[in-house]
């Protein structure tokens, strides 16, 4: 009897093991679900709290800096303590239809898509709203996935954010240099001024190093950026009907 006692205990035990393991697993694929969701959907909860004037947001690659335990140079300031030519610069360098659009070029996008599909290379196509997105929320590295879950946060920051806020934010969060931050910071890094003060020359050459902060010099620009920056100045003279949305 003891004998049948025990060899009922061991089965019994032996055919728990496997349901206490389903429902760990399942336990773990929940929390993985919901700890997914709460990623994704934290941006949006964040966006609306990002619209009051006096939160001042950081960027991924600020929490970076910190999590690497490095310094980094940022100094926030009000869009009308920016000088209008570095705004008019950097919207004609980054985002001509920046107050025509609703946080996507979708014409852009699409010959960036058939370009893709066509197995050219692509240029880009990203919008200050989308690159906001992804200074943000998002990693810096290129991928399908990431550019899948910018395009939704740039409409809802546009339709959230005003134009003027919006960009106040691009341009206290953009990197500029390594290691600093904001059109403050970079102005007096480069040229030993204010963001207000920033002349037409200096503001184009800040305008083009965007794109490739880490290898452009505003202070020390290679002929090809001095050429590019000349470029941009031009455009910025004559971008009036492009920034309503700014000045108006």
């Amino acid at each position: 009897m003891a004998k049948t006692s025990h060899s009922k205990t061991a089965k019994n035990g032996r055919n728990g093991s496997g349901p206490q393991r389903r429902s760990l697993f399942r336990r773990l694929i929940t929390w993985f679900v919901l700890i997914i969701v709460l990623l994704v959907g934290l941006p949006y909860l964040l966006i609306p709290l990002y619209a009051l004037p006096q939160i001042h947001p950081v960027s991924t690659l600020m929490l970076a800096e910190n999590a690497a335990g490095r310094s980094y140079e940022r100094q926030w300031v009000s869009f009308d303590a920016i000088a209008p030519v570095l705004v008019q610069s950097v919207m004609m360098s980054e985002d001509g239809q920046f107050c025509t659009h609703s946080g996507v070029d979708w014409k852009a996008l699409n010959l960036v898509i058939d370009d893709a599909l066509d197995g050219e290379a692509t240029r880009g196509a990203s919008t200050i709203p989308m690159q906001t997105a992804k200074n943000l929320f998002l990693p810096s590295t290129r991928s399908v996935l990431r550019k899948a879950l910018e395009i939704p946060l740039a409409l809802w920051i546009d339709v959230v954010w005003s134009k003027r806020r919006l960009m106040e934010i691009y341009l206290n969060i953009a990197e500029w240099a390594p290691g600093v931050y904001g059109i403050e910071a970079a102005a007096q890094a480069y040229f030993g001024v204010s963001a207000a003060k920033l002349s037409a020359r200096q503001a184009a050459r800040l305008a083009v190093t965007l794109p490739n902060p880490i290898k452009r010099n505003a202070a020390n620009p290679s002929r090809s950026m001095q050429k590019l920056a000349r470029v941009i100045e031009g455009r910025a003279k004559q971008s009036g009907a492009y920034i309503k949305c700014l000045y108006d």
